[in-house]
Formats: C-alpha cells, sequence, structure tokens
C-alpha cells in the first residue's frame, strides 16, 4: 500500500470510512489501498465490467477488499451498479452497516467507448453519461441526504467528496465526444454540490488525472508505456492517490469546490471559466458589428489551448 514517500502510514484517515466506486483496478484500486494505509476502513465497489462496459472478471472489488483485509486493513466489498437508485442507496448503507458511519465518497467509476461524433452511435453516447456522469450524481445524491440527516441531528458530520473528472472534460478530447461531455458535466455537478452541502459539513472537488488505466492504455499507448526498472513511473495510479486521501481527509478543511489536475509528481488547480475581454456598447450590436468587436476581443484574450488528440 501506499502512505507516504517513505512508504509508511500516517494515519491521516484513521478511522474514517470511505466509499469508493469503480475501485476493483487502476486509479480505484490505487485509491482504496492508500486510504487503507492511512488508517481508513473501505467499502470497496466495483461492477467488475470491462473497459468498454462488457462483461469483465468476476469480483474484482472482492478481490481488492480481500487485499486490504490481508494487509491489516478493514473493508468490505460491494458489487451493485452505482448508476442505479438501488445500487446507489445500497452503497451507502453497505458503509453503514459495515462500519457505522460514512465519512467520505470517491466517485471514480467508469468505462470508454471511443467514437468520432460521426460514428457516435446514440447507445454509446447513453451509456457513457450513465456510467460517469448518472454514477456520480446518485451516489452523491444519496451520501449527501445522509450527511444532512446527520447535520439536522445535530451531528454535524466532516464529510469530504472527491469527483473524477477529465483533462478531455476540460479541454476536449477527439474522438471522445461522449466522455469528455460526461467529465465536463461532472465538473458542473462537483461545483453545484460545493455550493449546496457545504452547510452540511460536506466538501466536494474534483480532480482531473492522467494515470495508466485500462481505459488509458488502449486511447493513449504511447504516453502510458511503463518505464524501465528503476525509473520513476510517472503514470502509476498510485501517484495520484495521494492528492485524494488528503482531499478525502479531515485536513483538507476548507477546501472545496476545487478543481485539480494531477499526475505523476505534478498537482495543478484549475481555473476554469473567467471573464476575459469585454466589450459593452451599451445597445444592441448589428451582426457585423458584433464580428467586429469579437475580433478585437478574441485578439486580446489568451490562446485558446489545443483539444487532445485520442490517438487513432
Amino acid at each position: 500500500m501506499t502512505a507516504d514517500s517513505d512508504g509508511r502510514g500516517t494515519g491521516l484517515c484513521a478511522g474514517r470510512v470511505v466509499i469508493v466506486t469503480g475501485a476493483g483496478r487502476g486509479l480505484g484500486r490505487a485509491h482504496a489501498l492508500a486510504f487503507a494505509a492511512e488508517g481508513a476502513k473501505v467499502v470497496v465497489n466495483d461492477l467488475g465490467v470491462g473497459p468498454d462496459g462488457g462483461a469483465g472478471s468476476a469480483d474484482p472489488a472482492r478481490q481488492v477488499a480481500d487485499e486490504i483485509v490481508a494487509a491489516g486493513g478493514e473493508a468490505v466489498a460491494h458489487g451493485g451498479d452505482v448508476a442505479t437508485t438501488e445500487g446507489a442507496a445500497s452503497l451507502v448503507t453497505a458503509a453503514l452497516e459495515a462500519f457505522g458511519r460514512l465519512d467520505t465518497l470517491v466517485n471514480n467509476a467508469g468505462f470508454l467507448r471511443d467514437r468520432m461524433l460521426v460514428n457516435l452511435d446514440e447507445d454509446d453516447w447513453d451509456a457513457v453519461m450513465r456510467v460517469h456522469l448518472k454514477g456520480h450524481f446518485l451516489p452523491l445524491r444519496h451520501a449527501a441526504a445522509h450527511w444532512r440527516a446527520e447535520a439536522k441531528a445535530g451531528r454535524t458530520p466532516v464529510a469530504r467528496v472527491i469527483n473524477t473528472s477529465s483533462g478531455a472534460g476540460l479541454l476536449g478530447s477527439v474522438g471522445q465526444g461522449n466522455y469528455s461531455a460526461a467529465k465536463a458535466g461532472i465538473v458542473g455537478l462537483t461545483l453545484v454540490a460545493a455550493a449546496e452541502t457545504s452547510r452540511y459539513g460536506v466538501q466536494v472537488n474534483a480532480i482531473a488525472p492522467a494515470a495508466r488505466t485500462r481505459m488509458t492504455e488502449r486511447t493513449f499507448a504511447r504516453t502510458m508505456t511503463a518505464p524501465g526498472e528503476g525509473e520513476f513511473d510517472a503514470m502509476a495510479p498510485g501517484n495520484v492517490s495521494p492528492l485524494v486521501v488528503w482531499l478525502g481527509s479531515a485536513a483538507s478543511d476548507g477546501v472545496t469546490g476545487r478543481v485539480f489536475e494531477t499526475e505523476a509528481g505534478r498537482i495543478t488547480v484549475m481555473q476554469g471559466w473567467r471573464p476575459g475581454p469585454t466589450a459593452d456598447r451599451g445597445a444592441r450590436w448589428s451582426p457585423a458589428e458584433a464580428g467586429e468587436a469579437t475580433r478585437k476581443l478574441l485578439a486580446q484574450a489568451e490562446p485558446a489551448r489545443p483539444v487532445y488528440g485520442a490517438g487513432g
């Protein structure tokens, strides 16, 4: 398990109960192990599907939970579909029944169905929207309802939610219109949830990670290749987890409504949409005048960043 830079747990999350969705492999697995190394009790959720949402291997959630227990930690497995009301509700119930509380939710589950827009089927659009966007909303909604009830009962929690967006959601990615739209939606959901749930003791943030997973190994094969022995593995999923663990701990007090890009040893606070150059004539523009004014504003603005290429 990963912990501090020396590999020793510091107890940062001792006593906290953490849910991680999509925790059977990749980033989710790394997060679950990292939380456990810091003393958290973990609900490991994974539906066990393949990289495109089709049939996958059996019970990866159980395997990760067993790995945590074998290392001396506490964990239970949950194999429900978090993009359904029943699955999301049972996920929160699993934490309460196993450990008596819930402190942190990490929304991580997802898969890819990449196509250029002109080849993107409606079913592939709907499936990716469902797992990423609905699969974030429903666990968040049920966890927030629990924390609201706790706050109203005089037990205001120190609750944390970490959502998983993507560089594709922030800047776009060629061949990933469905995925980019879903991940952009997660940023909007994060900002609203942070504002709405703060009164209940909840902080909500999002990460845009870059790491080697089943999804990225296929889409960005060249940049995700593992290094040689003894070299720093910049794309290892575990590099992302320390920030997630800190955001999921009580130590992150006061940090909410933020988006962080994280990969390798780098953490960036993303600034999002901010007002740039503005022109106001105090009356209606004609189309030609609006175009001329817009050209001048664009000349004053920062250049647009390029859209990611999906590699094929």
